[in-house]
């Protein structure tokens, strides 16, 4: 018997919940449920994370949480209580299976069958964001090692579990070289550790348009943050449906388990909800638990019923679908097709599925760090680079020289082109002349010197080489 948490959520959640629930209890699920409230009333109630502490406290003491969609109320400095879920309770993997289910649900992609693997912590959605100038704002894009160690890790031990050939990483490495080239160059490090499963790369944007195109071309695909939000979901659309499809949400010690689609308050109370999301979700719970014999049972008893033609009426078509049921009757349609197996789709077996067993992340040794140079970013109104360089020239001179200013990532000093457009916003890189080692006490003197002459520096980034190699961009142009 194992205790998981559940939340009803709010619209059609506690609907769905309900069916998914009956379906996988008269399943034989061996499962005790300790449910919590989380979303719009908590929120109403002056929770702006739209859960309680006494509710976090029931999610870790018992690691699998079973969640309806939520309302997230508009304004007010709401948190969305699944990315602070993510977060608080490290589920680096977000997995996400997109299979066709044609002919029952219309899609131009009858074969397609992939699993999408999203890390689901770092990146742009570490949300550290700035106003630095009245023209330009920034969003700090971080990719860690342990970050992409641990999802990379995660997808190839998933394609091992799921008897899976193949695992693609996606990236735009030619272009973002230091935080998607980390990516990318531990996908080649882990992949070599997987010589039975194929693996490849793409860059981003002509894999997406490969994988909206041409789905049966990929298997696992695995990618940053970003990419994997947007691209989810549009596998999840060309499938046939969105509504269709569950996540999970998966750490060392916790995981989460969800419908992807909304709370649809619009449909709520009304019993015309598809539960088929939240249930793929509560079928992923059940083999991540070990339980794979009833999740096995539950997903052919789904299948056998979408054959059936019996179909709530989002997916309902005349002359596919037999019958248009409701929450209630779909979820007692899946409960009388338990113990018979799909005749058209593939039955599935999870009789080989054990528990992922993922070592944790072991950090290696520091690598020898030599300081090399600093950016200043300015806030400066003048437009033209030349003028700024003269200005900066002349502030200091303790070994440190200016070499190159770049506006928005291109270079426009020296040498730069009159038609580039500039902002309010520069990059100053200062270097040490030859012969010179750089110092860090260096730069605060430098600070000094651009305030006393007026200089705007609204932040630094020191420039490293590790092991002796480049760890910093230069600009475009250069």
């Amino acid at each position: 018997m194992k205790t998981i948490t559940v939340a009803k959520g709010d619209g059609i959640g506690p609907e769905i919940m309900d069916a998914t629930l009956s379906i996988i209890l008269a399943a034989g699920a061996a499962l005790k449920i300790e449910e919590i409230e989380v979303g719009e009333k908590v929120y109403l109630a002056g929770n702006s994370a739209g859960i309680s502490a006494d509710s976090w406290d029931i999610i870790r003491k018992n690691k699998i949480f079973l969640k309806a969609p939520i309302t997230t109320p508009q304004g007010g400095g709401y948190k969305s209580l699944n990315v602070t879920t993510r977060k608080f309770l490290g589920l680096y993997s977000n997995v996400r299976p997109c299979r066709s289910l044609h002919p029952f649900v219309s899609t131009k992609h009858p074969v397609m069958d992939i699993v999408i693997i999203r890390e689901n912590e770092e990146d742009l959605y570490a949300g550290i964001e700035h106003q630095q100038t009245d023209e330009v704002v920034q969003c700090l894009k971080l990719i860690s090692r342990p970050g992409c160690e641990k999802i990379i890790r995660y997808a190839f031990e998933y394609a091992k579990q799921q008897n899976r050939k193949k695992v693609t990483c996606f990236t735009k490495d030619n272009i973002m070289k230091q935080t998607d080239g980390l990516f990318h160059k531990v996908f080649d490090e882990i992949a070599s550790e997987y010589p039975e499963i194929e693996n490849e790369h793409w860059i981003i944007d002509i894999g997406a348009a490969k994988m909206a195109d041409t789905p049966e071309a990929f298997d696992v695909i695995v990618m940053p943050n970003l990419y994997g939000d947007v691209l989810s979901d549009v596998a999840a659309q060309i499938t046939g449906s969105v509504g269709l499809a569950g996540s999970a949400n998966i750490g060392e010690d916790c995981a989460m388990f969800e419908a992807i689609h909304g709370s649809a308050p619009r449909r709520a109370g009304q019993d015309v909800a598809n539960p088929s999301g939240l249930l793929q979700g509560a079928i992923m719970m059940l083999n991540h638990i070990g339980q794979t014999a009833v999740a096995e049972k539950v997903q052919n008893a789904w299948l056998k019923t979408l054959e059936d033609g019996i179909h709530t009426y989002d997916i309902y078509k005349e002359g596919i679908s037999k019958q248009k049921v409701g929450t209630k009757a779909f979820a007692e349609a899946v409960i009388a097709n338990l113990g018979k197996l799909p005749s058209i789709f593939k039955p599935v077996s999870y009789a080989n599925n054990e528990a992922l067993s993922l070592p944790k992340y072991k950090r290696k040794p520091a690598a020898e760090k030599t300081l090399e140079g600093v950016d200043l970013f300015v806030h400066w109104n003048g437009h033209d680079a030349n003028e700024l360089a003269k200005l900066l020239n002349n502030i200091f001179n303790d070994g440190i020289q200016l070499s190159m200013i770049t506006n928005r990532g291109i270079k426009v000093w020296p040498d730069g082109f009159q038609e580039t457009f500039c902002t309010d916003h520069w990059r100053c890189r200062f270097k040490p002349k030859e012969g010179v080692q750089m110092s860090k006490t260096a730069i605060p003197l430098l600070l000094v010197a651009a305030n006393e002459n007026g200089i705007d520096v609204i932040k630094t980034e020191n420039l490293y080489a590790f092991d002796g190699k480049q760890a910093y961009s230069l600009g475009q142009g250069q």
